[in-house]
């Protein structure tokens, strides 16, 4: 779908809720919005393979018989889709299915597909999921070694790349994690929370200054999919690594999370749920 410039991004706005199908509720963002400050987009290559992974908790429509289904919903969104799906949007038209009815899960999910496709512009991939699997209610601890408890020399709140430093050593599949990322969102201001795990080869990274690197944040507004992306590329440019994977899991607004993930390889991306989500 290509974004319309007749139409006002819901984000901020006071809206009426419609518990009624409606796919005319989403809206695209297109993704060259926050490239351009990195360099990315045109016709040049992207340097990341990656998806956008979504965790929707508040799933709900009728059946045919008019008996409320209650589920939960994983969504996939490939990094090199023309569009992220405005969060808030999603949710109003997740809210359009509490009174529609519908024959059962299957149409339910090939329905999302098509209109998140649509919107995207690019295949997403649906999963639903009854609300009793214990696999998708499960948390767990993110992954590698925590650097929270570190300290660095001067914190600022602007981000600033050149706060990243390595040393000489060299490190193989080292995995570093954070739950302290503080992002804003770019229109409402209101504050992003996230875990996020780094998993990289090559030079060895100061963890101090990661650290107080991501802290730099603190006051930074963009889009979780940007932050991610913008994180990915100030550590694959100022530290020359060999590969680095990174993912950024957000906590839950709303009824829903996003989680982007970013790899130097072609790689699967694990969808666990962390304690904050």
């Amino acid at each position: 779908m290509k974004p319309d410039s007749n139409r006002t991004n819901p984000l901020g706005q006071q809206v009426e809720y419609t518990f009624t199908y409606n796919p005319e509720l989403l809206f695209p963002v297109p993704r060259t919005v926050g490239r351009e400050t990195l360099g990315l987009g045109g016709n040049r290559p992207l340097p990341f393979f990656g998806e956008d992974i979504w965790n929707c908790w508040e799933l709900s429509w009728l059946n045919d018989r008019g008996k409320p289904i209650s589920a939960v919903m994983e969504l996939r969104i490939p990094c090199t889709s023309q569009c992220i799906i405005e969060s808030k949007s999603l949710k109003l038209y997740l809210n359009s299915f509490n009174m529609s009815r519908f024959k059962d899960q299957q149409e339910v999910a090939q329905i999302i597909g098509a209109d998140l496709s649509s919107t995207a512009g690019t295949e997403v991939q649906v999963r639903i999921f009854d609300c009793n699997d214990r696999k998708t209610l499960m948390t767990t601890v993110p992954r590698g070694r925590c650097i929270d408890d570190l300290e660095a020399g001067d914190y600022v709140y602007r981000v600033d790349p050149a706060l990243l430093r390595c040393s000489d050593k060299k490190a193989e599949n080292e995995t570093l994690c954070s739950n302290i990322l503080r992002t804003n969102c770019p229109v409402t201001g209101q504050p992003d929370w996230a875990t996020v795990e780094i998993t990289y080869s090559g030079n060895k990274i100061d963890e101090s200054s990661l650290l107080a690197y991501l802290v730099s944040f603190r006051t930074h507004t963009g889009y979780h999919e940007n932050c991610v992306e913008t994180i990915y590329v100030h550590l694959m440019e100022h530290l020359l690594l060999d590969s680095l994977t990174i993912s950024g899991r957000f906590t839950r607004r709303g009824g829903v999370d996003i989680n982007p993930c970013r790899s130097s390889a072609q790689t699967p991306f694990a969808n666990h749920r962390l304690v904050r989500q």
